[in-house]
C-alpha cells in the first residue's frame, strides 16, 4: 500500500473553492442580456442565494455576456440549468475573452424531460487568467420545429471562482 499524507494548503490549485469565494458578479462586471423575462431577470441567476434565475423572454437562441471591469483569473465555473414543463434537447457555448483571444470552453447538449432529467448541473475546473469577458449562447431547442417554438432559454445560476 502507498501512502501519502497532504497538507490543506490554500495556494493549492486542486483545491474547490470555498463557497464564499464566488465571484460577486454582480459587482465585478456588466452583464449583456439578448433577451429577459421581467419576472425572471438576470440577477436571479447570478446572485448568491438561491432564486428562480433568469428566462427570455423570446424564444430561439440567447446570450449572457459577462463584461468583467478588470481581467479575472477564473478557476471553477458552474451552470445550472432546470426545465420542469417540457421534453426539449438544448445546446449551450461558454466562450471566453482572454488576453485579446476568444477559447471555446465547452460546448454541449442535454435533454430535458421533467419526468426523468429535468436538471443539468455543470461544473468546470478550469486556469484561464486575464479573462475580460465571459459568454454563454443557449440554443433552447435544437430540434429548430417551428410548431414547437415555444421554448424559452433558461439559466437557473452561474458562478464563478
Amino acid at each position: 500500500m502507498r501512502k501519502v499524507t497532504i497538507s490543506p494548503n490554500k495556494d493549492d490549485k486542486n483545491e474547490v473553492p470555498e463557497a464564499d469565494s464566488w465571484l460577486d458578479l454582480e459587482k465585478v462586471a456588466v452583464v449583456e442580456i439578448s433577451s429577459e423575462d421581467p419576472a425572471f431577470p438576470i440577477e436571479h441567476a447570478l446572485a448568491h442565494t438561491d432564486m428562480n434565475g433568469w428566462r427570455a423572454a423570446a424564444t430561439g437562441p440567447q446570450r449572457i455576456r459577462l463584461l468583467f471591469d478588470r481581467p479575472q483569473e477564473i478557476r471553477r465555473i458552474q451552470l445550472h440549468f432546470v426545465e420542469n414543463e417540457a421534453e426539449r434537447s438544448q445546446e449551450f457555448w461558454l466562450l471566453a475573452f482572454a488576453e485579446g483571444e476568444l477559447f471555446e470552453i465547452v460546448r454541449q447538449q442535454w435533454n430535458f424531460s421533467p419526468q426523468g432529467s429535468p436538471e443539468e448541473l455543470e461544473d468546470y475546473k478550469v486556469e484561464m487568467k486575464g479573462v475580460t469577458a465571459l459568454e454563454l449562447r443557449i440554443d433552447p431547442d435544437r430540434s429548430h420545429d417551428p410548431s414547437q417554438s415555444r421554448h424559452f432559454a433558461s439559466l437557473r445560476r452561474l458562478r464563478l471562482a
